[in-house]
């Protein structure tokens, strides 16, 4: 009796499991297959210069983090459609699905300016001048692509809450497909068009952008009529606006503290050298196409956990939490093995073997994936933490606890192992490892002291 009783229990934890995974697989593949993006724009980059690269670098970080803000907002679309279709309301599903358009193009339209000033802004970030200059021709470009690009995010962001995710692996796969034909094509002048270097690239980003926002669109008009999308876009639902804008700035500004902290790291490791700089953009790709599976499982438990909240199902919450927890900590283990067995392999795929720069980026990227290598567990568990949470819609509390980890601990540590210890890049990588342990913790604390309270 027994064994038969611990079976039934261990039951429903399997079910969710399952049910994490059959979510989870195609949105952690579309975000693979938007990391390749990053990839393929690194990596050309950094076959045809360092220059380039470093100035990619420094220029794609400023995008990221305009983008990820304007992300956070649109995110607050996943657990409010996943609740409120537990609740049957397909009308409120739609209300706040075209309201996250509309902040889309409202905070995608006030962000384009700080583009298009992108060399002065690195000019003040106390970058080289080569590439402070080459970083802002390259802003001022792919910055075109970025409504388009916070569309596609707020189609996705709908598409998972009703669980029609295959499209979105699919239109995102298409993407980095065709961001590598383009980039081949403008970056090196092959195919017939100029050679554009850094300026391809962009020209590339804020293509495949426009292409994928168009594809989602249409894949979501088609593919699921009954909530009416496009219809009276054009009409303000103010009440539904501020229901979306509320929960979702609180999101918005929790990813601006995390990829600020890894943005003011490159920052400082410009003021290193642009080798250096170079390392850091190189590690930071293969660092972000692990946590790409971890931001598809917590994206996954988002919905997952949204559904249960809907329904006011504590017990699956429970559950959920945990089955996220047992993936992301499996893959973790994975990780930390490659991280520490294969370095100089990993990140020799990113430079020219006939760059003069190629001994020294290498050794440097290197010791920078040791150092990541240390944030793997931390930053997996942060990342799930915060997964569950939107799900319950509790992201204040979450957004004050990451500036005071990334922030009041992360950077100031970056800062003081990188440059007043000396220790230089790897310093700095050891700070973000100060802040994501911090982040994860008190995270983590509020999770589970939260899910025993609703026991």
């Amino acid at each position: 009796m027994e064994h038969k009783s611990d079976a039934i229990a261990v039951a429903p934890g399997g079910r969710e499991i399952r049910g994490l995974l059959a979510l989870g697989l195609p949105l952690i593949g579309s975000r693979v297959a938007q990391f390749a993006v990053g990839l393929t724009d690194t990596v050309m980059m950094g076959w045809y210069s360092i220059d380039g690269l470093a100035a990619l670098t420094i220029g794609a970080t400023v995008f990221f983090v305009l983008f990820l803000v304007g992300t956070g907002l649109t995110t607050a679309v996943t657990p409010m459609v996943a609740s409120a279709l537990a609740e049957g309301d397909t009308r409120q599903a739609r209300r706040v699905t075209r309201m996250g358009l509309w902040l889309a193009v409202i905070y995608g339209a006030l962000a384009l300016p700080v583009m298009l000033a992108g060399t002065p802004i690195l000019l003040l970030l106390r970058q080289e001048p080569v590439v402070a200059e080459l970083g802002g021709a390259y802003l001022a470009i792919a910055g075109l692509g970025l409504i388009p690009a916070l569309i596609m995010a707020t189609l996705t962001s709908f598409l998972a809450a009703v669980e029609k995710t295959r499209a979105v692996l699919l239109v995102t796969i298409g993407v980095a497909l065709l961001n590598v034909v383009v980039n081949y094509a403008l970056i090196f002048g092959n195919l017939g068009m100029p050679e554009l270097g850094i300026l391809g690239a962009a020209v590339a980003s804020a293509t495949i952008n426009l292409a994928g926002a168009i594809a989602l669109m249409l894949y979501a008009v088609r593919a699921a009529p009954e909530y009416g999308l496009l219809q009276n876009i054009h009409r303000p639902d103010w009440p539904a606006f501020g229901q979306v804008f509320r929960l979702g700035l609180p999101i918005g500004l929790t990813w601006l503290a995390e990829v600020g902290l890894f943005g003011m790291a490159g920052v400082m490791i410009g003021w290193v050298g642009k080798v250096e700089l170079a390392a850091h953009g190189i590690a930071l790709q293969i660092t972000s196409a692990t946590f790409m599976v971890h931001l598809g499982l917590s994206q996954a438990a988002t919905v997952r956990a949204g559904s249960a909240w809907g329904r006011r199902d504590r017990d699956a919450l429970r559950r959920i939490a945990k089955a996220g927890f047992i993936l992301s900590m499996g893959f973790v283990a994975l990780t930390i093995a490659v991280f520490l067995t294969v370095p100089e392999l990993l990140v020799g795929l990113f430079v020219d073997p006939a760059a003069p720069e190629r001994g020294v980026v290498v050794a440097m990227g290197a010791t920078l994936l040791a150092c990541a290598a240390l944030f793997q567990l931390v930053d997996a568990g942060q990342v799930m933490a915060l997964g569950v949470l939107r799900g319950t819609q509790d992201t204040r509390v979450p957004m004050i606890i990451a500036a005071i980890s990334y922030w009041g601990v992360g950077t100031p540590a970056a800062y003081v192992l990188g440059f007043a210890l000396g220790f230089g890049a790897p310093g700095v990588w050891l700070g973000l490892v100060a802040g994501l342990t911090v982040a994860a913790v008190l995270l983590n604390r509020r999770l589970w002291r939260g899910l025993a309270e609703r026991s």
